[in-house]
């Protein structure tokens, strides 16, 4: 496949009418990165896949592929590849046509055509069924197909716009995993757009989370989870406990704050940004970071019952009803043993777990 080229956006700005769906978004994708744009319906991440396709034209801002300014220029030139949400392969045409198709177009002599044919179809394991149409394929195979088709063309970098969203949960868990061989295999730079956060942190490289035509954050998959920029991040990609406090005191990225919980330590989103004493801050807890226990350590600890469960066989999902009133807790609790409704408890976390946002 072709060498690795890196993605740069720079300040890309996109409206239909009144409605503005990128705003001055910027983004730096190196070279060989799976990278993800995760984010709701609607918060632009498939307008700026499009807009590196070259299938929309930005009002303004620029994109480059290693290096070139490819903003005005047409998407056969690019030499991106393309999988699309519903595969859009040609249903009159064999697996082996299709996958053709690409290279065919690019003028290249046949026995050139064959050989990425077969590399292509032995890279996504669909060798044995060249011969048929994508109406004999499962939904799975015929994405199987789709990447193949765009692996054909020797891309510089490989565009992925919710690939797997129309697979049942099992083909999905098995194609993503392969599509991230097929990527570091052939040394792709791939962008990969979803709204399914299991899929972005399994797979992903990096990922940039979009909310309102806005970049709100970019990193790691585990960095974002865990140090998300704000409560808007925080709620889109995990389930979260918020308690609203003020500020006591700050120091060397951590806070102390009180709430209607009591006092609670933690590490804050952004440690060069310390808020002031009496600041108000707000204070994030993952359901799974909190811990039941009858003798709870002297710090981060709430008393209460378990007011509700909802039990799922590996986990059970909690309702935690602090005595000190207010909104219950949810608490995941891993390999439940015994049903712990009406228990009376502590829930508890450790302060590398919890995490305060300056408002």
């Amino acid at each position: 496949m072709s060498g690795m080229s890196g993605i740069r956006i720079e300040g890309l700005s996109k409206s239909y009418g009144a409605q503005r769906v990128l705003d001055a978004v910027s983004l730096d994708i190196e070279p060989g990165e799976l990278f993800f744009l995760l984010g709701p319906s609607g918060c632009g991440k498939t307008t700026l896949l499009r807009s590196i396709a070259g299938f929309e034209t930005p009002d303004a801002g620029k994109v480059f592929l290693g290096g070139e300014d490819v903003t005005r220029m047409p998407p056969h030139l690019r030499r991106t590849g393309m999988v699309f949400q519903n595969y859009a392969l040609w249903p009159h045409m064999t697996v082996k046509e299709n996958v053709a198709f690409g290279p065919e177009s690019q003028r290249l002599p046949a026995d050139e055509v064959n050989r990425r044919v077969g590399e292509a179809l032995d890279a996504v394991g669909l060798a044995a069924l060249a011969d048929r149409r994508p109406g004999e394929l499962s939904g799975g195979q015929q994405q199987r197909a789709a990447l193949a088709r765009a692996l054909a063309v020797r891309p510089k970098c490989l565009l992925l716009d919710e690939p797997l969203s129309n697979l049942d949960p099992a083909l999905r868990h098995g194609l993503r995993d392969e599509i991230r061989r097929v990527v570091k295999a052939h040394g792709l730079t791939a962008v990969y757009v979803t709204h399914d956060r299991s899929e972005a942190f399994a797979v992903g490289d990096r990922l940039a989370v979009m909310l309102g035509g806005k970049v709100a954050q970019v990193g790691r998959p585990r960095e974002v989870y865990r140090r998300p920029s704000g409560r808007a991040v925080a709620g889109f990609v995990g389930e979260a406990n918020f308690l609203e406090g003020k500020v006591v005191r700050c120091g060397a990225g951590e806070f102390l704050a009180h709430t209607a919980l009591g006092e609670v330590r933690g590490a804050l989103a952004d440690p060069e940004a310390e808020p002031e004493e009496g600041a108000d801050i707000t204070v994030m807890i993952r359901p799974e970071c909190l811990r039941l226990d009858d003798m709870p350590p002297e710090e981060n600890a709430f008393a209460g019952r378990v007011a509700e469960t909802v039990f799922l066989g590996d986990r059970a999902e909690l309702r935690f009803a602090p005595d000190a009133g207010g909104a219950a807790l949810r608490v995941v609790e891993q390999n439940p043993r015994h049903d712990r409704e009406d228990d009376t408890l502590y829930a508890w976390a450790f302060p590398e777990d919890v995490v305060g946002f300056a408002r």
